[in-house]
Formats: structure tokens, C-alpha cells, sequence
């Protein structure tokens, strides 16, 4: 276990002075930026994307279906490998291994929501679709580099707190996707023209675009991580156990058993919130909330209940231990969706909505960032960014799979026994959250008390 960022469980004791001042560190501020580069694209593929298209008259299935586009994050394991271990050409001299990989994604990035800008779904849906699919790959793709860097970015005692101002800026972008969408929608729709007007959603989506940019000038100011020096590859073979099939076999050979176990656990930790989210924007749709008001309530009352979310959960993870964090997590995540239950039978009640958000949006930082951070303790630094991106990968694999069919299960049952059945979703994750902490115990022991 020497190679792997253990010892989450275990926090050296530090005051609370220090605990704050890794929050002002360069590494934390440069995480900070380019969690909100990775933020951004994720709702413009999947929750703003589902408020479009139902503005759009898209039916709450086919939603569902489209939400499938997500599972390229679920497959970002199978190309991993090249991202950790091959030098791009050209840009690898210029950048360095990670900040070039970094670079290349952005760019995809950019241009998928161009192109997602200037597609109309009413008349171009698969269009839109083909687009939506090259943004996600593009993203998934930012997202292995840039867990590699923030793993090799600091030593495993600052994980959480790289995790939190990660967390923090992934989930202003956000609301920044979301919200600022929505409020730019709105301030761009002309009076008499109707409620869906495609040039409105055509402006915001080139502002996403554009707000891109943040990532890319902190990818082009920032330093490379010290690299690893890597053995040569005698030969095509060589290269591909290294590569391939080493990343894995490690992981195996480290945890043995337990591996099965932590896989479990990662496969379902946020099963509540995955599904529940495919059809939260289709919901305030149908509600009867407009632009303007989910925008207000989510900039307002959710980026700060996001932001006390996320540092609080890095902040407790670093005094108390990640794993009993991992658990306050995914009990306040169920139980933020019966929230959404009881929001479904008020009908048009902005005061719900505000309560609802605030607390949805205090719960997913609180498990996000003790979640980041204890992925981050599985890995070897040896291969960060195909271990974490097998781990990142299993993490949404199954909740997505399930949330394509989310819309069906709308139209069958209504949107109550919807929320209702995502919160129970999140009660096999308490059970294995447990048996997990005892195996995290053992495991980030030191030797001699194994």
C-alpha cells in the first residue's frame, strides 16, 4: 500500500488554522478552476439538456433514452489507459502528459457545445444527440486527466481538501450550466414569440462554450505534476500488459476480495441522486416552474448550500475520517430525495422548491467531497488515472442505466412514487457503506498492526 494515497481514515492531527490554509494553497485554488472546467459540461449533456428538450415538446421517455448519452462517463475506463500512459504528439513537449490530455478534452469539449448551440431539437433531435455524445466524450476524457493531475497534485493528507475545492468549483459550473442557462434563456426570450424560442437556448449554449475558457487558461498557467518515470515497453506486448492490464491486476492483487466489495459500494453510492436527477428539470418543467425561478433558486439558495456542502464534508473528512462521512453522505442524499416526494404535491410552491434545492445541494457536497476523496485513497499513484477513472466509471455506470428508463417509470406511476423509489435505492448503500469502513480499516493500517 505504499503507492496508493491511503490513510484517509486516519487523519494527522493539525489545527484548525492549518486545516483552513489548505484551502488557500496554489494546488487547491488551480483545483478550484478546473473543477468548475469539469463541472460545466456535465448538466449542458444531461440536466439542462432535459429542460430544453421537454421546453422543446420531447417526450419524458425519449428523455430518459437521451439521458444514455451520460454512459460515455460509465465507459471512460476502456480508453483510460492511453490517457494515462500516452504522450500526445506535439503537445506532450509543450505541456507535459497531463496538461495536454487536459487541453485536447477542453477543446472537444468546446466545440460538442457549439455545435449542441446552433441545433434546433425540434427539427435536428439526433443532431443534437450526435453532439451531446461528442461533449460527453470529450468531458469524460477531461476527467481522467484531471483526476490523474489533482492525484499527483499533492500529498494523500490534502486529498480532501483538493477534493472539496474541486467539488466546490465542479459545482459552481454547475450551477453556472444550469441556473445561469436558464437565466440567460430567460433574459433572451422575446415577449409574444412563445414559451420555446430555439435562438435563446442557441445564446446561452455558445456562453457555455465560451465559459470554457477558465479551464483552458488554467491548464496553459499551471505546472505539470512531477511525472513518474515510467520503464520502457520492450515490445508491443510489453506495452499492453503494462498499460492495460497492470492497472487492474493491481488494484486485485491489493485488495483482494475486498475488492468486490469496494466495487459494490462505488457502483451504488449515488444511485439516489443519479436517477432522481435525469428527471428533476422535467419535473420544475411540469410544475410549472419557469426559467427565471429555477435559475434564482438554484444561483441563490443552491450554489451556497453547495459550497457549506462541500467544505464542510472535506473540512470533517479530514478531522473525523472520510468513511463516517461516506455514510452521513449517503444517508442525507436518500432522504434529500423524499424532499422531492413532498415538493410533487405542492404544485406551484417556490418556497418548497427553495427548501428542497437548499438541501438536495447541501447533501451532494457533503458526499461528494468525502466520496472523491476516498476513491482517491484506492489508487496507486502508479496508475491514478486509469484506477481512478475504472473507479469514477463504476461509479455512474449502473445509476445510469437505470435513469434511462426514469421517464417511463414517470409516466406509469407519477412523479411521488418516482422520488419516493430512488430514496429507497439508497438504503442497500448504507449496509455496504459499513462493511466497507471495516475493510478500509484494516486495509489503511499501519503494516505492523495488520
Amino acid at each position: 500500500m505504499a503507492d496508493s494515497a491511503t490513510s484517509t481514515d486516519t487523519p494527522a492531527r493539525r489545527s484548525w488554522g492549518e486545516t483552513f490554509r489548505v484551502y488557500t494553497e496554489p494546488a487547491s485554488l488551480r483545483m478550484l478552476a478546473l473543477g468548475f472546467s469539469a463541472g460545466l459540461p456535465f448538466l449542458l449533456v444531461m440536466g439542462t439538456l432535459s429542460f430544453w428538450l421537454r421546453k422543446a415538446g420531447i417526450e419524458r421517455a425519449t428523455i430518459g433514452f437521451i439521458s444514455w448519452v451520460g454512459l460515455a462517463y460509465a465507459f471512460k475506463w476502456v480508453w483510460s489507459p492511453l490517457v494515462d500512459r500516452l504522450p500526445l504528439p506535439g503537445l506532450y513537449r509543450l505541456l507535459g502528459r497531463r496538461r495536454s490530455w487536459l487541453l485536447l478534452a477542453q477543446c472537444l469539449v468546446m466545440g460538442g457545445i457549439l455545435g449542441m448551440a446552433f441545433t434546433d431539437p425540434q427539427q435536428h433531435l439526433n443532431t443534437m444527440v450526435a453532439f451531446a455524445v461528442l461533449t460527453a466524450f470529450g468531458s469524460a476524457t477531461q476527467d481522467i486527466a484531471l483526476d490523474a493531475y489533482r492525484i499527483e497534485s499533492a500529498s494523500s493528507d490534502k486529498q480532501a481538501a483538493l477534493a472539496a475545492t474541486y467539488q466546490t468549483g465542479y459545482r459552481i459550473a454547475m450551477i453556472w450550466a444550469g441556473a445561469g442557462v436558464l437565466w440567460l434563456v430567460a433574459a433572451a426570450l422575446q415577449s409574444g414569440a412563445g414559451d420555446y424560442q430555439p435562438q435563446a437556448w442557441r445564446m446561452a449554449y455558445c456562453v457555455m462554450a465560451a465559459s470554457m475558457a477558465v479551464g483552458v487558461l488554467t491548464v496553459l498557467l499551471s505546472p505539470e505534476p512531477q511525472a513518474k518515470a515510467l520503464p520502457a515497453a520492450r515490445n508491443a506486448r510489453e506495452w499492453l500488459q503494462s498499460t492495460l492490464v497492470a492497472p487492474f491486476a493491481d488494484f486485485l492483487q491489493r485488495y483482494g476480495w475486498h475488492a468486490a466489495l469496494i466495487l459494490a459500494l462505488i457502483a451504488v453510492y449515488r444511485i439516489s441522486d443519479v436517477v432522481m436527477g435525469i428527471m428533476a428539470n422535467p419535473f420544475y418543467v411540469d410544475m410549472g416552474y419557469t426559467e427565471a425561478e429555477v435559475a434564482s433558486v438554484s444561483k441563490v439558495f443552491g450554489v451556497i448550500m453547495t459550497l457549506v456542502g462541500a467544505f464542510v464534508g472535506g473540512i470533517i473528512s479530514m478531522r473525523i475520517g472520510v468513511m463516517r462521512v461516506l455514510m452521513l453522505g449517503a444517508v442525507l442524499s436518500a432522504a434529500s430525495n423524499l424532499l422531492f416526494a413532498w415538493l410533487s404535491t405542492r404544485g406551484h410552491d417556490l418556497t418548497g422548491l427553495i427548501v428542497v434545492v437548499s438541501a438536495d445541494n447541501l447533501a451532494g457536497g457533503i458526499a461528494s467531497a468525502a466520496f472523491i476523496a476516498y476513491l482517491s485513497s484506492l489508487t496507486n499513484v502508479n496508475y491514478s488515472a486509469t484506477q481512478y477513472a475504472l473507479f469514477s466509471s463504476m461509479m455512474v455506470l449502473l445509476p445510469k442505466w437505470i435513469a434511462g428508463f426514469s421517464g417511463l417509470y414517470v409516466d406509469h406511476f407519477g412523479y411521488a412514487q418516482f422520488f419516493v423509489s430512488t430514496a429507497l435505492l439508497g438504503l442497500p448503500v448504507l449496509v455496504l457503506v459499513w462493511l466497507a469502513s471495516r475493510v478500509h480499516a484494516v486495509h489503511s493500517a499501519p503494516p505492523e498492526s495488520q
